[in-house]
């Protein structure tokens, strides 16, 4: 059975007995009753909404309408109208013993910002199978669902941290003894490609000896050079392979940023400085619009330096040959920024919210650490890193640091029009 309020049953039983005072005691009182409830209801973060039983809304408290954007001219609509996800002939349906049951349903809005909500939904009064109406309740587990999704993706990094400390202990040692034996191998043919050929022919040999003779000294030339190009590559290999040992202890062994006053536009020229030979060697093309007042900040020359790298092998690999490479310095406010664009494909937009993630890469040699060392260092210096893409006009990072002391903002000189 429903439950009633004593005051209103009371009321009910005696109602027809009362006098034109006593009816105006008994709606002063249902109105201080409500008004209660209303500022109750309001007060609360959860949304409150109640329909009528077939669907049109009947009341909201001031959450709903934060929550779900409804007009004052929402009471009498149907509330699938703003609840789209909703449906409401099956929360509507009565349940097996005759009385409706708390509902809950959890879904995502769209308008007027992306939420995920929990429904809670139950019967204001159920009678024959009926319902006078329902109540609903709208939670906001936004974050609450994102702080979930945080834990779980932290603990699958631990656990891939786990594993790339591992693996590159285990290989590590074994790179160490292969690039090693790589520089002996190119010595031993340095030797021999040095080595004057002994081919000595007897008087009196025939001359088809001198030939077969001379035909060997040119074929172990032949192999020689061969050899050299295969130790070349080998060492190619050796190397990026202990390029990618570095990412992953850098990766689950970051370093603290050791904080300095430096320049950010010292950092600029000396990043272009150290991958200028690469970048010539791709025919890419680079330039700059370094601003000239830029203030000293205090940050970490080498982890910042770090961070461009990154950024601009990126660019490197994502622009075709004769493309260009734009990198800008400058400030805002409290606020110094360096950016690296590239004249590249662009990153497709199912893409762009991955790209951070610890070994998601697009490149078929790439190890997916890069852009998360990038983003921890930006983190460890209180900045932050935007990104703009477009698979017409390439790609665009802007890293924000913060300046030491930010500068005054001063008031702006009153018009002639508001002193009067």
């Amino acid at each position: 059975m429903p439950v009633k309020s004593s005051f209103l049953d009371k009321v009910l039983g005696r109602i027809g007995r009362l006098d034109p005072e006593g009816l105006q005691t008994v709606v002063q009182r249902l109105a201080r009753e409500r008004t209660f409830l209303e500022t109750l209801f309001n007060t609360i973060e959860d949304g409150i909404l109640v329909t009528d039983e077939s669907g049109k809304i009947l009341y909201w408290n001031q959450a709903v309408a934060r929550l779900l954007a409804l007009p004052a001219t929402a009471e009498g609509q149907p509330v699938t109208n703003y609840l789209a996800g909703l449906e409401w002939e099956n929360l509507a349906q009565p349940g097996r013993s005759g009385a409706q049951n708390v509902v809950r349903h959890e879904f995502e809005l769209h308008y007027p910002r992306p939420r995920f909500v929990r429904l809670y939904a139950a019967p204001l009064d159920a009678q024959a199978g009926g319902s006078a109406g329902m109540a609903l309740i709208l939670h906001d587990a936004t974050e609450a669902r994102q702080q979930t999704f945080e834990a779980i993706e932290s603990e699958r990094i631990q656990a891939l941290t786990l594993l790339a400390a591992s693996v590159a202990h285990e290989i590590g040692n074994p790179l160490n003894a292969l690039h090693i034996h790589l520089q002996l191998i190119e010595r031993e043919l340095r030797k021999l490609k040095t080595r004057s050929p002994r081919a000595t022919v007897s008087k009196g040999a025939s001359r088809s000896r001198g030939h077969a003779a001379a035909a060997e000294t040119a074929d172990l030339a032949d192999s020689i050079h061969r050899l050299e190009q295969y130790a070349t590559v080998a060492k190619g290999e050796v190397n990026r392979l202990d390029y990618i040992v570095t990412q992953f202890l850098q990766a689950i062994r970051p370093a603290p940023p050791q904080f300095k006053p430096a320049s950010l536009n010292e950092v600029v020229l000396k990043t272009l400085e150290l991958l200028g030979p690469e970048l010539e060697n791709r025919g890419l093309h680079t330039r700059t619009r370094l601003d000239r007042e830029m203030p000293v900040i205090r940050m970490d020359a080498g982890q910042i330096q770090q961070v461009l790298v990154n950024l601009i092998k990126n660019a490197m690999q994502a622009t075709t040959r004769g493309g260009e490479i734009f990198l800008q310095t400058g400030e805002r406010s409290d606020e110094v920024f360096v950016c690296v664009s590239d004249t590249g494909k662009g990153i497709p937009q199912e893409q762009i919210n991955r790209i951070f993630e610890p070994f998601y890469t697009t490149k078929k040699k790439g190890t997916g650490l890069g852009l998360m060392i990038v983003r921890r260092i930006v983190r460890a210096h209180s900045g932050r890193i935007e990104l703009e893409s477009d698979p017409a006009k390439g790609t665009t990072f802007r890293v924000w640091l913060p300046q030491d002391t930010p500068k005054p903002r001063l008031l702006e000189a009153p018009s002639p029009e508001s002193a009067i």
